[in-house]
């Protein structure tokens, strides 16, 4: 099983769009995917179909009184689950800082399901955490949906800061860029020449797109209802890349 977390501290990033669209992506290699939104805001789960809402709240998951399981949804597409958010996620981080091995906690909740999917993905909430750090320990790749600006990129310089101090392993980030418009000079200035600070960008990118704006109207990921646009092609062409990724760097 392979943990993938969408993150950011920085919010409007694209990183529910991109959680909805490459597990959507996952589900139709054939590989068993189950998609979590740790997000209290529930767009991942809106998206999908779903009542953001888990029987008894996320304190009961967190400390091991309910099984992941028991709160998995199906959605409507075939090898795709959802663990749905629920607004009690808010206080998540206080729930894992009274856990025994916070740092582990995300981990230990998801052993149970190795044998079930291919690929978990984590659509995480923009903040910096216990929580976040259960989320950094548990990731087997941190894919960072990057804006090409100045201030996205000060952002991810930030996270990266972070794990140096915490001595997380800084190769797991995989930052992408995203709302790309390439009638902007600056943005094509960074896409065709990323900064030195980040060595492992994608090279796949995913444009500013009317496509990604609609799948609030369509509740739906960009490949069920356009899967000939432009934003439909640089998300499989990105969950290909990262696909890549992971197999290549065990």
């Amino acid at each position: 099983m392979k943990i993938i977390a969408i993150y950011n501290i920085k919010g409007g990033v694209g990183k529910t769009a991109s959680a909805v669209n490459l597990s959507y992506l996952a589900s139709l290699d054939g590989a068993s995917t189950l998609l979590w939104d740790l997000d209290p805001q529930g767009a991942a789960s809106y998206y999908y179909r779903i009542k953001a809402k888990i029987k008894g709240g996320g304190q009961k998951l967190v400390e091991g009184k309910r099984n992941l399981e028991e709160a998995i949804k199906g959605t409507d597409y075939e090898n795709l689950d959802l663990l749905p958010a629920d607004f009690s996620y808010r206080d998540m981080d206080f729930f894992v800082e009274m856990s025994k091995k916070p740092e582990r906690r995300l981990n230990k909740m998801l052993e149970p399901l190795a044998d079930e999917y291919d690929y978990v993905f984590l659509d995480c909430p923009p903040s910096i955490s216990s929580a976040s750090e259960s989320i950094f320990a548990a990731a087997d790749i941190l894919l960072v949906p990057t804006i090409p600006t100045t201030l996205s990129l000060r952002t991810y310089k930030q996270i990266k800061k972070f794990f140096k101090e915490m001595d997380y392993d800084s190769m797991k980030i995989l930052p992408f860029f995203a709302m790309v418009d390439l009638r902007k000079q600056l943005h094509r200035l960074i896409v065709d020449y990323p900064p030195s600070f980040m060595p492992t960008v994608l090279d796949s990118y995913i444009p500013y797109a009317s496509e990604v704006e609609r799948m609030g109207v369509n509740r739906a990921p960009v490949g069920d209802f356009a899967a000939h646009s432009r934003a439909a092609i640089c998300y499989r062409s990105m969950w290909d890349e990262i696909k890549s990724h992971l197999f290549s760097h065990p």
